[in-house]
């Protein structure tokens, strides 16, 4: 089984954040998690998202939700860990925050919406990987140890871009990350 703790107040560097931690309380592949990231649905939960995201044991949306179901409908799947993006509004939109932090495994994960907000040194601050949305363009890069991480958009098609999600696969300090284009 599978828990997330949450903390609400711990510091990292020079801001809060409210920071998740998800542990093993029982048999579990070596400490392997699979791990669901989407970002800017815009109020849409495509069939194809959710096909691409089943058997995950965590969902992150970077941001872009849309609407309140987005995450009900996400909830459904696995537990959600959100932030705000620019475009939500509103008073359901109020309750997300600009910025989150994960512990998965033996990884820290830093996640906002966009990459241009990007407010610490993640080298420095001891994070894994940074998680953003925002662009709708799918990108995955590793800087100086650290995996930089944009599944793209799920949500209604922007330009040429293709619909996508993103799986990462992290066991330890080791994070796989995989693109996902979604078939639409």
């Amino acid at each position: 089984m599978l828990e997330i703790f949450p903390w609400t107040s711990v510091f990292h560097g020079r801001l809060n954040y409210k920071f998740y931690t998800m542990q093993n309380t029982g048999q579990d592949r070596d400490g392997e998690y699979l791990v669901g990231i989407i970002s800017d649905t815009h109020g849409l939960v495509r069939p194809e998202a959710v096909s691409a995201l089943r058997g995950v044991r965590l969902i992150i949306h970077a941001g872009d939700v849309g609407n309140a179901d987005v995450l009900e409908k996400l909830q459904a799947i696995a537990p959600v860990i959100a932030v705000r993006g620019n475009t939500d509004r509103g008073g359901w939109a109020f309750d997300l925050p600009q910025t989150e932090v994960a512990g998965i495994g033996g990884s820290s994960l830093y996640i906002l919406h966009d990459i241009h907000d990007l407010d610490l040194d993640p080298v420095a601050s001891g994070f894994s990987a940074v998680i953003s949305g925002h662009s709708h363009k799918p990108f995955t890069e590793r800087r100086n140890g650290v995996l930089f991480l944009n599944p793209g958009s799920a949500g209604p098609r922007r330009f040429n871009l293709p619909v996508t999600v993103a799986l990462l696969r992290i066991k330890g300090r080791s994070l796989e990350p995989h693109i996902i284009e979604l078939e639409v």
